[in-house]
């Protein structure tokens, strides 16, 4: 009943209007993402009856809350049976809070929720990412002006055909010095980085870097999410120049958000750094996100 394929670059003529249909705020919800991490997380997706139905095709399957509209019922039973088909539990994952109350209100008693913390996506005001106003963000403030007062060469520019040579030859040296082949979630994420980077162009991405004494030394990436907010993708600066991550985050959120209420800049992992380095920005929401496992 339900064929999965995997993802390919021509799969976003059919998925981004199912998107836009739902307008969920949630990472999942954006092609960019679902196509940067399909090896990853072998991630496989069909049409069923006007929903975008997708499937994590590993050691424990599970399908993505769909996104369309029409009868979500009828696609929910058509997942349950697909996971029963091929003998496993049936899970979804990234059921938001809205979604939550739906299927306790249309499968009753059916599902059994579990809470994810780490897999929230921190969301800000687009205006604070760029003006970084008020007494919680003057940290911020200092490490931008510190970066400008020790590279007064610095320039922004956005990522061109002209320049990704040089941002690839970036990512490669942030690699070898963050060792990311002996970390599981450092290859894991170089792995989307490399195919953000090879299909860039193709994805239709937004993406800046900042010059300082002439090199690279930040860049980053997104690209609309839906209607009021964007996605970051990717962040890399290099730890050793005071203030990169600072200016590259700002500096993106001026050039490429000013038309967004809101900024997601996806979830934390589970990473404590990561968490506090998320939290010191201030988001003004987290998107809670929940697993719904069937328990009939």
């Amino acid at each position: 009943m339900l064929d999965f394929q995997e993802i390919t670059l021509a799969d976003k003529q059919w998925m981004q209007p199912l998107y836009d249909q739902s307008q969920f705020r949630s990472e999942e919800y954006n092609f960019t993402f679902n196509y940067l991490w399909r090896e990853v997380l072998s991630y496989k997706v069909t049409e069923y009856k006007g929903f975008l139905v997708q499937k994590s095709d590993t050691s424990n399957p599970a399908y993505l809350y769909p996104a369309g509209s029409g009868d979500v019922a009828a696609v929910v039973e058509a997942m349950l049976q697909d996971a029963k088909d091929c003998g496993h539990d049936f899970v979804l994952y990234t059921v938001l809070a809205e979604q939550k109350a739906l299927l306790e209100t249309i499968f009753p008693g059916k599902f059994e929720f579990t809470r994810i913390p780490k897999y929230d996506d921190y969301i800000y005001t687009a205006e604070s990412l760029i003006t970084l106003a008020g007494k919680k963000l003057h940290a911020k403030r200092n490490h931008i002006n510190r970066f400008k007062a020790e590279n007064p060469d610095w320039t922004y520019e956005p990522i061109t055909q002209d320049n990704m040579h040089e941002v690839i030859l970036m990512s490669e040296e942030w690699c070898r010095i963050n060792s990311c082949n002996s970390q599981k979630s450092l290859r894991e994420e170089s792995c989307a980085m490399r195919q953000a980077l090879k299909d860039y162009f193709a994805l239709g991405l937004d993406g800046g870097l900042i010059r300082a004494g002439g090199r690279v030394v930040a860049f980053s990436m997104g690209d609309r999410l839906n209607n009021d907010t964007y996605l970051v993708h990717l962040e890399k600066a290099f730890a050793d120049v005071n203030g990169a991550y600072a200016i590259i985050n700002q500096q993106f959120a001026e050039h490429n958000c000013k038309d967004f209420t809101y900024i997601d800049r996806e979830d934390d992992s589970g990473d404590e750094g990561l968490r506090q380095a998320k939290l010191s920005y201030r988001p003004v929401m987290r998107t809670e996100k929940y697993t719904a496992r069937w328990i009939g």
